[in-house]
């Protein structure tokens, strides 16, 4: 089993900066990938960033050039460094990782962290 425990939500004023973390714990797995994804009130999860073990990073359109995703391999975190923050970008954040465990390649989410940009 993997737990993904995320931190850093809040509320911020537009044009301010958050930064959100989220470590995957467990046992006899890897990462394959890790991602940050944001679902607006009554919408449907979208995919925001997503960054490989080697480091290869990708990015949705409306954040390329605001966000920035990071991932430490010793502690198994990715980091999202969201700076210039608009209220489009209001939603839960939720961290999923791509993670092989015992030969098989599973996908685990997150419990989720609020973020809220006032205009």
């Amino acid at each position: 089993q993997v737990q993904l425990v995320e931190s850093g939500g809040g509320l911020v004023q537009a044009g301010g900066s958050l930064r959100l973390s989220c470590a995957a714990s467990g046992s006899g797995f890897s990462i394959n990938t890790m991602g940050w994804y944001r679902q607006a009130p009554g919408k449907q999860r979208d995919w925001v960033a997503g960054i490989t073990r080697a480091g290869s990073a990708n990015y949705a359109e409306s954040v390329k050039g605001r966000f920035i995703i990071s991932f430490d391999n010793s502690k198994n975190t990715v980091n999202l460094q969201m700076n210039n923050l608009k209220p489009e970008d209001t939603g839960v954040f939720y961290c999923g990782a791509d993670v092989v465990l015992r030969g098989t390649i599973l996908r685990y989410w997150g419990q989720g962290t609020q973020v809220t940009v006032s205009s």
